[in-house]
């Protein structure tokens, strides 16, 4: 199992909508993340600078970021476009981080 974690960035005055969406996250997309073998995400927003922390667990080879090529990501991303930076391709901007330090 591997651990992943990654930062976006959440447009000023969207904390709310964005908790809202994700506390409704669709089925269809829910079934494929866990199919992709992710068994954990978690998503915390630093509301001082807008920045979201994203951390999975993942027994495949990828993790979310991998699966822009799936209808229901696409769909999804531009569902969530209004609310956060995103690419040309609604994709959210995002930066992989190093682990730099993990205790067992």
């Amino acid at each position: 199992m591997k651990r992943l974690a990654f930062k976006m960035h959440l447009n000023k005055g969207q904390k709310e909508e964005y908790k809202k969406r994700h506390a409704e996250i669709w089925p269809e997309l829910k079934l494929l993340l866990k199919e992709a073998g992710i068994s954990e995400y978690s998503i915390f927003l630093d509301e001082e600078t807008g920045i979201l922390f994203a951390f999975q667990k993942v027994s495949g080879d990828g993790g979310s970021q991998d699966l822009g090529q799936t209808e229901i990501v696409q769909k999804w991303w531009k569902y969530m476009a209004d609310i956060m930076q995103t690419n040309p391709d609604n994709s959210p901007v995002s930066t992989e981080l190093e682990e730099v330090f993990y205790m067992k």
